[in-house]
C-alpha cells in the first residue's frame, strides 16, 4: 500500500491498482486527450507514475478512443525495487497485464548502451522478441546522466516520428 514503499520491498511487482478502483477523471483532461494529435506516455516510473494514470477508467477510455498517434516511451534504465531485471519486453508485458494490448501505436526505447552505468543500474534493452509490436530505437541518453532521457533528443525523435507517421501538422 503506497507507491513510496515499492522500492523498499523485495521481489517483483505483480499488480498495481487504485483505491477506489474507479476514480473520476478531470473532464478537461479527457477533452485534451480526445483532441490530441500525439499522445506520449512516459518516460517515468512504470508502476508508480505511468500505470496509475492509465488505470483511471475514463483516462484509459479516452486514450483508446483518441485518434492521436500513441507512443509509449520505455525507460532507459531499470529502477531498483520497481523494474529490476526488466527489459523492453517486460515493460510491455506489464502494460498488457494492467491495461490490455493494442493501445499504443509505437514503443520507443533507447538503443545507445555504450556508456557504463552506476552500480545497481542496468540498461533496459530489447533482448527478447515482442511479437510484431512496433518498436523504435534511438539514442535517447543524456550525456552527463546516461540513465536519464535527454529532453532535446527525446522531443526531436517524437516530433520526427509524428511527422513520419502523420505528415506535417497544419493549423
Amino acid at each position: 500500500f503506497g507507491e513510496s514503499r515499492i522500492p523498499q520491498k523485495n521481489g517483483k511487482v505483480r499488480r498495481v491498482y487504485l483505491e477506489p478502483n474507479t476514480p473520476a477523471a478531470y473532464p478537461p483532461v479527457i477533452n485534451t486527450i480526445l483532441n490530441a494529435d500525439l499522445i506520449v506516455v512516459g518516460p517515468g516510473s512504470l508502476y508508480t507514475s505511468l500505470l496509475p494514470n492509465l488505470l483511471v477508467p475514463d483516462i484509459l477510455a479516452a486514450v483508446k478512443a483518441s485518434r492521436a498517434f500513441k507512443i509509449f516511451v520505455i525507460n532507459i534504465a531499470t529502477q531498483d525495487g520497481e523494474t529490476s531485471g526488466y527489459g523492453v519486453a517486460e515493460h510491455i508485458q506489464a502494460l498488457k497485464d494492467h491495461i490490455g494490448s493494442g493501445i499504443f501505436d509505437l514503443y520507443l526505447c533507447n538503443n545507445n548502451h555504450v556508456v557504463d552505468l552506476p552500480e545497481g543500474v542496468n540498461w533496459v534493452k530489447q533482448e527478447k522478441p515482442v511479437g510484431k509490436l512496433p518498436i523504435y530505437g534511438a539514442d535517447l541518453i543524456e550525456a552527463e546522466h546516461p540513465w536519464r532521457h535527454d529532453a532535446t533528443k527525446l522531443a526531436s525523435v517524437l516530433m520526427n516520428i509524428l511527422y513520419e507517421k502523420t505528415g506535417p501538422l497544419t493549423e
